[in-house]
């Protein structure tokens, strides 16, 4: 006799992250990187794709482009109508391919928060870097600040997007600050800025300046020689995901920087052309540069002296 139960409705699969952003066949950026990095802290998570590659657009040949923006509008209405969103707990964007993505996105992005008032929207602007310059379309700025960061909880710009952003001078700790406070409106908590104030590192260091409404934080960590795609990725994700997990945005931020180092010293020995997850390694291998990280770098954490107003 079959139980009746059997024959119930199937229960659509529960998703807490939506991942929004750039996907390749061949490389570690974008979606190749956040998916990985956000299941391994235990979150279920949907990937939509921007722009789909071949491989990023340093390597002499590329192939692909944008989505079509009805593919793109279809995915995301796509799990909407899935039922899949009921216990969402936050959006993930990173690269886009276009202007009228970021349109798009927003708009569903707001319909979501209509329906979870509780629904975190963490945002990397991606526009460009100081070694590159702006390498996506340059109507994206704009677009950013018109459609995107009003919705963000929070944003991980680096220092020249920073710049970009704001219109503002960003050359040292101080003058990050006040940009990134800038962007402290309506909904949005906190800015960490990643490659910040290049100027000022010492000797085999970075850092990144996380700013809140109530306090701004300069985190040290170290510099290492290798320089594959995908870091910032990768520190958007980790970053994401602890702060979804209970951690506090401080010692959250300085995980990433801690997950960032890892994978960076890990590519850097295989001498890899593409980012190497510390979770893609074997268990004895992740051991043992996890042992490496914790001996031989210290994270500095300490406050900015800038003010913030009363």
């Amino acid at each position: 006799m079959i139980d009746g139960s059997s024959f119930a409705t199937p229960r659509p699969l529960p998703l807490d992250v939506v991942s929004v952003q750039s996907q390749v066949v061949y490389g570690r950026v974008g979606n190749n990187v956040a998916v990985p990095t956000l299941e391994a802290l235990g979150l279920s998570v949907a990937a939509v794709p921007t722009v789909v590659l071949s491989n990023t657009p340093h390597y002499p040949t590329m192939h692909g482009g944008a989505l079509p923006i009805e593919w793109f509008e279809g995915y995301l209405q796509d799990l909407s109508a899935r039922g899949a969103l009921h216990a969402l707990r936050a959006i993930l964007v990173g690269y886009l391919g276009n202007p009228r993505q970021a349109d798009a996105l927003a708009r569903w992005a707001r319909a979501r928060r209509e329906e979870r008032a509780a629904l975190r929207i963490v945002i990397d602007p991606v526009i460009g870097d100081h070694d590159h310059g702006i390498y996506v379309d340059p109507g994206l700025v704009d677009a950013y600040r018109r459609d995107l960061l009003p919705l963000a909880d929070g944003l991980t710009p680096n220092g020249f997007e920073l710049a970009h952003l704001t219109g503002r001078a960003v050359n040292d700790v101080e003058s990050v600050v006040a940009a990134a406070r800038s962007l402290l409106t309506g909904r949005t908590q906190w800015v960490a800025v990643t490659s910040a104030a290049p100027d000022t590192w010492a000797r085999d260091e970075m850092q990144v300046v996380l700013v809140t409404r109530t306090q701004a934080e300069v985190i040290v960590h170290p510099r290492v020689a290798a320089t594959p795609k995908g870091t910032g990725d990768l520190f958007c994700a980790t970053l994401t995901g602890r702060w979804l997990g209970g951690e506090g945005l401080a010692e959250a931020t300085a995980q990433a920087c801690r997950q960032v180092v890892q994978a960076l010293r890990h590519t850097e020995q295989a001498q890899c052309a593409e980012l190497l997850l510390p979770m893609a390694d074997s268990h004895n291998d992740r051991r043992a540069t996890a042992r490496e990280c914790v001996s031989q770098f210290t994270y500095r954490i300490f406050p900015c002296k800038q003010p913030f107003p009363t």
